[in-house]
């Protein structure tokens, strides 16, 4: 029976919304409940959903250059083609991303409130690049930790202190610095082509590479990635960081010829050729 029903007007009796009275009766102010019946949904992402494939990053003698697909497949379903996985940090530092999807919205949110946090104190202090890649790599290292990764693996590029910069971090916490990076299938497909392309160039071959150079080599990676990558997508961004800041590419699609497949046993109408 209710004898105080002014009480509990407009809400369930207690004994309704908390049968075996897991709650204090009384919650004063610092109260805890003894049990959280809400938790048991609360669970640890065990794989990624839906994920975005290779990341590619190449330095150039005035900047840096990344390129990524629109992407993003539920599985084996190519099931958004308008992602963005390249996002501005700020005026020099920008972060590509391949992986969890949801993951890497939680990692941007992440980014813009430590940037807002900076910007508030009004000191005339902006964080480098070198400062946001570190910041990521004790993040995704602080989550490994606890058994809870972020299923990501980010490129993180820019200008540090006048110097073209260009790093990864991935869901361990590993990390490292080079010319050119890749993520996903392009580190199998992609990296190679990227490698030799500085190589020919000889020992720091990026720093006599052109912005038009970098271009081209990005362009023909993403092709060969969209041959080689099932999970690829002929509609990519490439986006540019240099002194002048940052600037991310609307999607375009690069040329591709399929000509070579008329030829091959069980394509079309040509089933008796080999």
């Amino acid at each position: 029976m209710q004898h105080f029903p002014s009480t509990s007007w407009g809400k369930p009796r207690n004994d309704q919304l908390d049968p075996y009275a897991t709650f204090p009766i009384h919650q004063g102010r610092g109260a805890k409940p003894a049990h959280d019946n809400f938790a048991q949904g609360v669970q640890h992402t065990q794989q990624p959903i839906v994920t975005g494939t290779s990341v590619l990053g190449l330095k150039f003698k005035d900047g840096v250059m990344l390129a990524a697909d629109n992407l993003a497949s539920y599985g084996s379903l190519a099931r958004f083609k308008d992602i963005r996985r390249i996002h501005q940090i700020s005026d020099s530092t920008m972060v590509g991303a391949s992986g969890d999807m949801a993951d890497f919205q939680q990692v941007k949110r992440m980014l813009e409130g430590l940037m807002t946090d900076e910007a508030i104190l009004e000191d005339g202090h902006e964080l480098t690049t070198g400062q946001i890649y570190e910041y990521l790599s004790n993040v995704m290292y602080a989550r490994r930790s606890k058994f809870d990764p972020y299923w990501n693996a980010l490129l993180v590029a820019g200008l540090d202190k006048g110097e073209p910069f260009l790093a990864h971090v991935d869901l361990l916490g590993v990390t490292y610095t080079s010319p050119s990076i890749a993520t996903g299938f392009g580190m199998h497909l992609a990296q190679p082509l990227l490698r030799a392309a500085l190589d020919k160039r000889g020992p720091d071959g990026e720093k006599t590479l052109t912005a038009d150079e970098a271009r081209e080599i990005l362009e023909n990676a993403m092709r060969v990635l969209f041959y080689r990558d099932a999970r690829s997508l002929n509609k990519f961004q490439i986006a540019t960081v240099t002194a002048e800041g940052v600037s991310i590419g609307e999607p375009q699609a690069a040329p591709t010829e399929w000509g070579f497949a008329e030829g091959l046993r069980g394509y079309g109408n040509s089933d008796e050729h080999y």
